[in-house]
C-alpha cells in the first residue's frame, strides 16, 4: 500500500509542532509538569499563546507528541508482514518497528517514559491513544486471511493484548534507564500468551 501524498503544509505544521513540543519538554522537565502553564510554554518557545493553542490543545498532547505516528507505524508493518505468519507473530514483528521508531534517542525516550509514569493525566491520554489506534491495527490485521475468517472479537483482543505489550515492555524497559534489550523483553511478554512451557523458558532470569 503506497502512503498518501504529504503536502508542504502539512510538513511544516509537523515541524512547528515537533520544535514546540522540544521546547514545552524541556520546560517540563525543568519545573515540572503541573507547574507550567500555556503561557510559560508559549513564552519559552517566542511565541503567542494562541499560536501555541493551535498546535496543541492540551500540555498532555504535547508530551505525547512523539507517540502520535506509533499507530500508523504499527499498521504499515503488518502491511508488510509475511501472509503465511500467524496474527501473534505478525503483532510481534508490528512491534518492533514501533519500538524502533521510537527509541530514536534512547536517554530522551527513558525521560519521557518516567514523566508519563508519574503523571496521572498523561497516563490517561496514553491510553486514549492507544484506544484510537486499535480500530485501525484491526482492520488491518483483518486485511490477511487469516484473521478474515474469524469473528472481530479475536483480532481485537489480540491488537488489544499486543499494544499492552508493547506499554509493560516500555515500562520495565525504561525502569532500567534504557539498558534492558527491548527485543528481548517483547519476546518474554509475547510467550506469556503461549504454553506454560514456553513461558517458564522464555522467562527472562
Amino acid at each position: 500500500m503506497s502512503a498518501a501524498p504529504v503536502g508542504t503544509r502539512e510538513i511544516s505544521r509537523h515541524a512547528v509542532r515537533a520544535e514546540l513540543a522540544r521546547v514545552a519538554f524541556n520546560r517540563f522537565c525543568l519545573t515540572g509538569f503541573n507547574q507550567v502553564t500555556f503561557a510559560d510554554l508559549s513564552e519559552a518557545a517566542g511565541v503567542s499563546r494562541s499560536t501555541f493553542l493551535r498546535y496543541f490543545g492540551t500540555k498532555e498532547d504535547v508530551v505525547l507528541f512523539v507517540f502520535d505516528p506509533v499507530g500508523d507505524v504499527i499498521a504499515d508493518a503488518l502491511d508488510a508482514g509475511r501472509a503465511n505468519q500467524d496474527d501473534w507473530d505478525r503483532l510481534r514483528n508490528a512491534l518492533e518497528s514501533a519500538v524502533t521508531f521510537l527509541v530514536r534517542d534512547v536517554q530522551e525516550l527513558v525521560t519521557i517514559l518516567g514523566l508519563i509514569d508519574e503523571t496521572p493525566a498523561l497516563c490517561a491520554r496514553l491510553r486514549e491513544k492507544q484506544a484510537e489506534w486499535r480500530p485501525g491495527i484491526v482492520a488491518r490485521l483483518q486485511e490477511t486471511a487469516s484473521s478474515a475468517d474469524g469473528p472481530a472479537v479475536i483480532a481485537n483482543v489480540r491488537v488489544a493484548a499486543a499494544l499492552e505489550c508493547l506499554w509493560i515492555v516500555l515500562g520495565q524497559w525504561s525502569a532500567s534507564g534504557g539498558q534492558e534489550d527491548l527485543g528481548t523483553l517483547l519476546d518474554a511478554a509475547f510467550a506469556a500468551f503461549s504454553s506454560p512451557a514456553c513461558r517458564q523458558s522464555d522467562a527472562p532470569s
